[in-house]
């Protein structure tokens, strides 16, 4: 799919809230316009991965937060995330990426929150397997790469490098893989126990040659969350290959005009 140009992204993005995707209490309310926008990185990673989707957000004169998830548990990363969150002074759109989509999903019932963001991420249902809901489509290759040192979790440079970061140059993957951050084994065991996306309006951004989480899978994700989507030929990491796309579509969440 080729990369998408702002005018079809616009074009996109009002067909889609045309069709009258989002869940009856999403339709039922208008985006609000924010000021602010909290950004959550998932496994692999730490919160400069947003760094360049962050230089778009400020230069359309938005406030942006990356935050420093621990990678623990669920319970602690939902925490870090609350924390940021009441700090911000007004509306705000909550976004994740990959593993933080179950951070969003549940810290985003908390009242600042205006609108909702997954870049390749997850998004489970309330109280939902999201392991088992990933086995009814094929794995996809970067699950083999996962190595453990005792209960920290990590990905091994092979499998970052194809895997996760492929369509970066490999400088700059390399440079991603040295500051990934472990992940604790328990935190592949929480589950949300609420569901945000069923309240709050919602967007999903898929990498449509992603090797970390199978892009079907996504595309399920995002059609029963009734999310306005755009789709991004990118690998997992879109955030750093296509960071205009994903800022663009953070500014809409935002219910500000895409210049």
């Amino acid at each position: 799919m080729p990369q998408i140009d702002r005018r079809t992204f616009t074009i996109a993005i009002a067909a889609i809230a045309a069709a009258n995707l989002l869940p009856a209490a999403a339709r039922s309310a208008t985006v609000p316009i924010a000021k602010n926008v909290v950004m959550v990185h998932g496994l692999f990673a730490d919160g400069s991965c947003w760094s360049e989707v962050i230089a778009r957000l400020q230069a359309a004169g938005l406030n942006a937060t990356a935050v420093q998830n621990p990678l623990t548990t669920l319970p602690e990363a939902v925490a870090s995330a609350q924390r940021v969150l009441a700090r911000q002074d007004g509306p705000t759109v909550l976004v994740g990426h990959s593993f933080s989509g179950m951070i969003v999903t549940e810290a985003g019932m908390h009242p600042n929150v205006s609108a909702l963001v997954y870049v390749a991420a997850r998004a489970p249902d309330a109280g939902e397997d999201y392991t088992a809901l990933a086995k009814t489509f094929p794995t996809p290759p970067a699950s083999a790469g996962i190595v453990f040192d005792g209960d920290e979790g990590r990905l091994s440079e092979v499998a970052f490098l194809r895997d996760f970061a492929g369509d970066l140059p490999e400088a700059k993957a390399k440079v991603l893989y040295a500051v990934q951050e472990p992940f604790h084994r328990e935190l592949l065991t929480g589950k949300t126990t609420q569901a945000a996306w069923r309240s709050k309006p919602s967007f999903y951004a898929v990498s449509t040659e992603d090797r970390t989480i199978n892009p079907d899978l996504e595309r399920f994700m995002a059609k029963r969350m009734g999310a306005k989507t755009i789709e991004v030929k990118a690998s997992h990491l879109s955030l750093i290959s296509h960071p205009q796309e994903i800022a663009e579509l953070i500014i809409a969440a935002a219910g500000q005009p895409v210049k």
